[in-house]
């Protein structure tokens, strides 16, 4: 299957190349630093890896896509811990894929308001 293929079939998958390696998998998080990726070839059995797609299809289609699928399917999810691996950001390139990040839920719009007080006298 190529890349096309993969990512029309399973818009959740990315790939990273690191090296001469790629990785397919998806992506937990992705920050200025770091890019953590949990390796779909890595996990071990074919129940796994069925299971591995199925859950990526439920994050895909039932979240906002912002919230990385440990988090949004954290029981579910923990079994595949053992499949992570992290890379740092300047070293790899993007394939195809989405990414998610942490950073895009911290940040918010916070809006200041201004309070002045005035005595009131009595003149």
């Amino acid at each position: 299957m190529d890349y096309n293929e993969l990512a029309d079939k399973f818009p959740f998958l990315s790939c990273v190349k690191h090296g001469t390696n790629e990785y397919v998998g998806i992506i937990q998080n992705q920050d200025d630093f770091v890019t953590s990726i949990y390796v779909y070839d890595d996990i071990p059995s074919d129940k796994l890896k069925a299971d591995f797609l199925r859950l990526g299809d439920v994050w895909w289609w039932e979240s906002n896509r912002v919230i990385p699928i440990n988090i949004f399917l954290a029981g579910e999810f923990s079994q595949y811990q053992n499949w992570l691996k992290t890379f740092t950001t300047k070293d790899i390139k993007m394939i195809f894929g989405p990414t998610t990040s942490l950073g895009n839920i911290i940040r918010k719009r916070i809006k200041r308001r201004q309070i002045q007080l005035v005595k009131k006298t009595d003149d």
